[in-house]
């Protein structure tokens, strides 16, 4: 596994030096466009950067008083945000000189919280599983995953210290995992996804890619406007490890790692979930497909209308097939999400929290798509906040994720426990 040095600041180091005076955004700016001139060649995380633009927004900054929680800090924005006076193309050539006009609700609440815009990093084929052009830039020949690949990579290879994703089925966790950084993404509706594309609005989450979870968690405090910083929580986690109904698709080297982080979990919880819900799971990640796919032929449907030749033949079957479902299929779906949702909140409790393997592996040669995003879809149909840190490594040292879950609302707790996690790793058999 390559090794990119911590030999710049992260987000919430990089907030506290200019405000002590030690930084300027300015200077934090260029560091990280160094940076991007140096690996952007290989990484291709970018669909444009915008070093003019950020060079005179750092400077203005750096004129005033501090203007928020995210003052002088780079960020890097998937190109499905519109980013005013960028390109929107949404992985798609159908829009591929379309340029914004406005910002993103998540990107004007940025701008306002003191971010320095750096740019727009690639995304698959509005935000589903065409691969795009970024590579792995911490495992040589991998793909970084999907569909947030341009905003993991770009974070993971130290361009930006913080970068916008989202996550339909597994877009940001996969793509974090594989690249061996911090991906989080918080409870379903936590943050405004106006002026963000669609792909399918039940499930459609905008989260954060960061080398640290206090850095992830400053970026969705500045956009929800709530408190989530590791350290202030007070409640006794219940504590459970749960392989989930999608184990078996697992490589052999998740499998062995896994067993082995099994072992050394002090588990205070052997697991809230009775065996009728234990089987219920099973059919989720089907039912979660089904849905994405009737709500990825309505939000598409202008695409589709205006290029459908020019959308990928996985994309075009997968809205085709989601327009076909019948008027029974599709109440039946959402009746079964609704019920699924509801009796997964009586069965567990406040304070409840999961460990789970974030991805089915290390990152897959390239070549072979963006991933399977099977360990991620019962919690993006649950709209549960989850959180995965690199901590563990294969025999080849390639990166595995460690993917934290709790209930809806409960963002800080699984923050907390992730931080926990990534910074004692279970130290002396605690965290």
């Amino acid at each position: 596994m390559k090794s990119f040095a911590d030999d710049l600041p992260g987000a919430v180091a990089t907030v506290r030096a200019i405000a002590e005076g030690r930084l300027t955004a300015e200077g934090a700016l260029r560091a990280r466009l160094e940076r991007c001139a140096a690996v952007e060649a290989e990484v291709g995380a970018w669909v444009h950067v915008d070093e003019e633009g950020s060079l005179a927004r750092a400077r203005a900054l750096d004129t005033g008083p501090m203007r928020g929680p995210l003052h002088g800090v780079a960020l890097g924005v998937k190109d499905i945000f519109a980013v005013r006076d960028m390109p929107w193309r949404s992985g798609s050539p159908i829009w591929e000189d379309r340029t914004a006009q406005f910002d993103a609700a998540p990107v004007a609440l940025a701008r306002r919280a003191g971010a320095v815009i750096l740019g727009k990093t690639e995304t698959t084929e509005f935000a589903g599983y065409q691969p795009s052009r970024t590579r792995n830039p911490v495992v040589s020949g991998a793909t970084p995953g999907g569909s947030s690949a341009g905003s993991a990579a770009a974070v993971a290879a130290g361009m930006v210290p913080l970068a916008l994703g989202t996550q339909t089925s597994g877009s940001i966790i996969r793509p974090a995992s594989y690249c061996g950084v911090v991906g989080y993404k918080p409870s379903f509706d936590l943050v405004d996804t106006w002026g963000v594309s669609a792909f399918a609005r039940s499930f459609d989450t905008v989260g954060a890619f960061a080398r640290s979870v206090p850095d992830a968690a400053l970026a969705i405090e500045a956009l929800s406007g709530l408190a989530l910083q590791p350290g202030s929580i007070e409640i006794v986690p219940r504590l459970s490890i749960l392989r989930g109904p999608t184990w078996e698709m697992g490589t052999s080297e998740l499998h062995t790692v896994w067993q082995d982080f099994e072992a050394s979990v002090p588990i205070t919880e052997a697991g809230p979930f009775n065996n009728v819900l234990r089987e219920a799971m099973r059919s989720i990640p089907a039912l979660h497909a089904r849905i994405m796919a009737v709500e990825a032929s309505e939000a598409l449907a202008h695409e589709f209308e205006i290029g459908a030749a020019q959308i990928s033949d996985k994309l075009r079957s997968q809205i085709e097939e989601g327009a076909a479902q019948t008027a029974t299929q599709r109440l039946s779906d959402r009746a079964a999400m609704l019920d699924f949702r509801q009796r997964m909140l009586a069965a567990t409790q406040p304070g409840d929290v999961w460990m789970t393997p974030a991805a089915t592996g290390a990152a897959p040669v390239f070549e072979s798509g963006t991933g399977d995003p099977a360990f991620s879809r019962i919690w993006s149909l649950l709209g549960f906040p989850c959180c995965t840190v690199p901590v563990l490594e294969d025999s080849a040292g390639r990166p595995i994720g460690v993917q934290v879950v709790a209930r809806q609302g409960e963002d800080a707790l699984v923050l907390e426990m992730a931080d926990r996690l990534m910074r004692e790793k279970f130290k002396n058999g605690t965290i």
